[in-house]
């Protein structure tokens, strides 16, 4: 069986995210090394703190990215060989260290020099906001003019905008007047995939350059790159696109149906939440689809694995 590996973006993290993870032994040098980036146990920072700090950019990438790794590291005797995995915003720098690319430790050191790129080039109080709905040619007439534009394409007509706070304000208005489905903010202060973090590709870019990259996922691994869902071959040309993403949108449909083009028989989401899970569901109802924080064992997924 194919299995479809999701790395989840920010936004859903939680105190109880590293209940499964947390005390892993195969995990342990993931949660240390964390632990130093964050100047906190990132097992008690969720559990402790106040929702603004896990919220916070740097801090929300890097617990995302620690729970794929983790997960990874949890489930590698248990994961069928054959994956295609993809990764959503922030999540597919983590997808890098799940295939196999870059070393999980060095993964998480990425995603900081990541969030410290994009916070640098944060000028302006930026958001981000969620419009489902409206057709794209709509969407992009909508961000016409506007300090915003259209960051992330999910299924569905469903679209991330991001964008200078002020610039959002005008969309969402918009957007409501045009007869949209749905808008609601987006918990994330930066235009994440927009042109206004072009500085941020630049420094990333840097960063990936003096980072040690295996030139071929894992035996049985197929990598999707977030820009445009081709299959990740040339290491190099991936690579750039890594660094691109953080200034152009992402074709996250397209990375759903690349997926299942692959042959997935199933979708597993490594967490936190489970906003990849339900919209591999929405898109492809015939596919079963769960998250890791739906099970409460490890012998549950398991279990689940082998049913599907």
């Amino acid at each position: 069986m194919t299995l479809a590996i999701l790395c989840s973006g920010q936004g859903a993290q939680h105190a109880g995210m590293f209940e499964l993870t947390g005390n892993a032994p195969a995990a342990a040098s993931l949660f240390e090394r964390a632990g130093a980036l964050l100047g906190h146990d990132p097992r008690r920072l969720v559990r402790e703190a106040a929702s603004d700090v896990l919220f916070e950019n740097r801090t929300a990438q890097l617990l995302c990215s620690l729970q794929a790794l983790a997960a990874d590291a949890l489930l590698a005797d248990v994961l069928p060989k054959r994956r295609c995995v993809a990764g959503y915003s922030v999540g597919e720098v983590a997808a890098w260290g799940v295939a196999g690319l870059i070393e999980p430790v060095t993964t998480l050191e990425l995603v900081a020099a990541r969030a410290d790129a994009m916070n640098a080039a944060n000028h302006g109080q930026q958001g981000m906001l969620f419009v489902r709905g409206l057709a794209r040619d709509v969407v992009e007439q909508l961000c016409e003019g506007l300090d915003a534009a259209i960051a992330i394409a999910n299924p569905g007509d469903a679209w991330v905008i991001g964008g200078l706070q002020s610039a959002l304000d005008v969309v969402a208005v918009k957007a409501k007047a045009f007869g949209a489905l749905r808008v609601v903010p987006v918990h994330v202060a930066v235009a994440s995939h927009t042109y206004l973090l072009a500085e941020a590709s630049v420094s990333f870019r840097d960063a990936l350059a003096a980072t040690s990259i295996a030139r071929a996922p894992k035996p049985g691994i197929r990598l999707l790159s977030g820009l445009d869902a081709a299959s990740v071959l040339n290491v190099d040309e991936g690579v750039q696109k890594l660094a691109r993403q953080i200034s152009e949108p992402i074709d996250w449909a397209g990375c759903l149906a690349a997926c299942v083009e692959a042959g997935a028989v199933a979708f597993l989401e490594l967490g936190p939440g489970r906003a990849l899970a339900e919209m591999a569901a929405g898109a492809y109802p015939g596919i079963p689809s769960r998250s890791l924080d739906e099970f409460h064992s490890l012998a549950g997924l398991t279990t689940w694995l082998s049913r599907v």
